[in-house]
């Protein structure tokens, strides 16, 4: 629909950055100002993220007009008080703090990398964030469920068909997934050494020494256990349920949920948002918990070959994917080439109708179970038609129509709302 913009991901490197632009207003919207600094910015990330020249011919003229475009939703989305909740904004702030993290591994060293405290960087974020909020849910509500008639796909088709080249091959899949189930022997070997944790805090050890040495969170381990503030429905169910009932400076009891023992202390409570901080002692799989689930998966398989029952009745029953299960294990159709290793192997060598021997398949650091692929379908590289790629084609004729609506309306904004271009 238009150029994306980086402005909230790299808003504390503008700062930096508008200090070695000598800075003047280059356009006025409504009751803001576009300066020099942040055009020569967000040209320069855009050209960056691309490997393109920033000094590519018309490039600041489309980055500038992406930018004037912006303001201009932001400002008729005041007209129409489109209205967004302090909790969406703190989501939101929440949600780019935590890829900062993952970015840069710890809250020090975002602090160090933007020179301000991780309070300080949240505040800046705070307008930002409102202003991309408002503007997103303006454009939600007059596009969002904008789509083409099944007469509009057709026309886009016919129009053209000749501009959309090869469709890459494409598979329908699904799986049964299970996690192998650790013995009781050695589950109690990682309760016992969550104790032994906890005991050690209660007679005084530091808690965050001790998360920096045994936690097996990578998120929080590093922080001393500290996950941050965070609302209600985040973690697992069994963790906020002992989260919520301690008092500030509170520990809990040794608490299990799917990945393991937690160790929770509550640092502070604002509402439904809590700031705690864990140390996690994931349990972890023996070698006959891992023999037993591809046993059972072998089973089911050779079930549904020797044809005593349907893949789809066994997926609802047997496999543990909550995502997929109630759908018969159907992941969906994927090109070939969207798939990653893990199914990408399982399902090279199939026939449709066929089903995978169990596979071993991680899906987090240190997280991982075992599944049977069936591969419903096949269908090779070919010349995009409607009988095969309907919904492929439709999606580029609603693009294609919400463009054209997106222009449209722009056009009316820029009729309604005050703006000017000032070089």
């Amino acid at each position: 629909m238009k150029i994306k913009l980086f402005a909230i991901l790299f808003f504390c490197i503008s700062v930096n950055y508008s200090q070695e632009v000598l800075d003047r207003v280059v356009a006025v919207v409504d009751n803001e100002v576009i300066l020099q600094s942040e055009l020569e910015f967000q040209t320069s990330i855009f050209a960056a993220q691309r490997q393109i020249d920033p000094q590519t011919a018309g490039l600041r003229d489309q980055i500038l007009n992406s930018m004037i475009e912006e303001k201009l939703i932001y400002a008729q989305a005041n007209i129409d008080s489109i209205i967004v909740s302090e909790d969406e904004v703190n989501q939101r702030i929440d949600y780019q703090i935590e890829l900062f993290k993952q970015q840069y591994g710890s809250v020090a060293n975002i602090e160090q990398m933007y020179g301000m405290s991780i309070d300080r960087i949240r505040r800046e974020l705070r307008d930002d964030v409102r202003k991309s909020l408002m503007s997103q849910r303006l454009q939600e509500k007059n596009f969002g469920s904008l789509q083409s008639t099944r007469r509009e796909v057709e026309e886009f088709f016919a129009i053209y068909r000749d501009s959309l080249g090869m469709i890459p091959e494409k598979v329908h899949i699904y799986h049964i997934y299970r996690n192998p189930k650790t013995s009781d022997l050695a589950k109690k070997e990682y309760f016992d050494k969550a104790q032994l944790i906890l005991d050690s805090i209660k007679a005084g050890a530091d808690f965050a020494e001790l998360a920096k040495r045994y936690s097996e969170d990578p998120g929080s381990a590093a922080q001393g256990g500290d996950l941050g503030f965070v609302k209600r429905g985040v973690f697992y169910p069994e963790f906020e349920a002992a989260a919520f009932r301690l008092q500030q400076g509170e520990l809990s009891d040794v608490v299990e949920s799917p990945v393991g023992f937690h160790i929770i202390q509550m640092l502070e409570r604002r509402g439904e948002s809590l700031n705690t901080r864990h140390i996690l002692i994931k349990i972890k799989s023996d070698d006959a918990a891992d023999l037993r689930t591809i046993e059972y998966l072998g089973d089911v398989r050779d079930s549904v070959i020797n044809g005593l029952a349907k893949f789809e009745d066994l997926a609802k029953r047997h496999s543990e994917d909550k995502d997929s299960a109630p759908f018969g294990g159907e992941l969906g159709v994927y090109y070939l080439n969207q798939l990653d290793k893990n199914l990408l192997d399982a399902v090279g060598r199939l026939k449709a109708g066929e089903i995978s021997f169990p596979r071993r398949i991680e899906y987090a650091a240190g997280s991982y179970g075992y599944h049977i692929v069936y591969l419903k379908s096949r269908i090779p590289e070919h010349k995009a038609n409607l009988e095969d790629d309907f919904n492929e084609v439709k999606k580029l004729a609603d693009d294609l129509k919400r463009q054209k609506e997106y222009e449209k309306w722009i056009s009316e904004i820029k009729e309604k709302i005050f703006w000017e271009l000032k070089i």
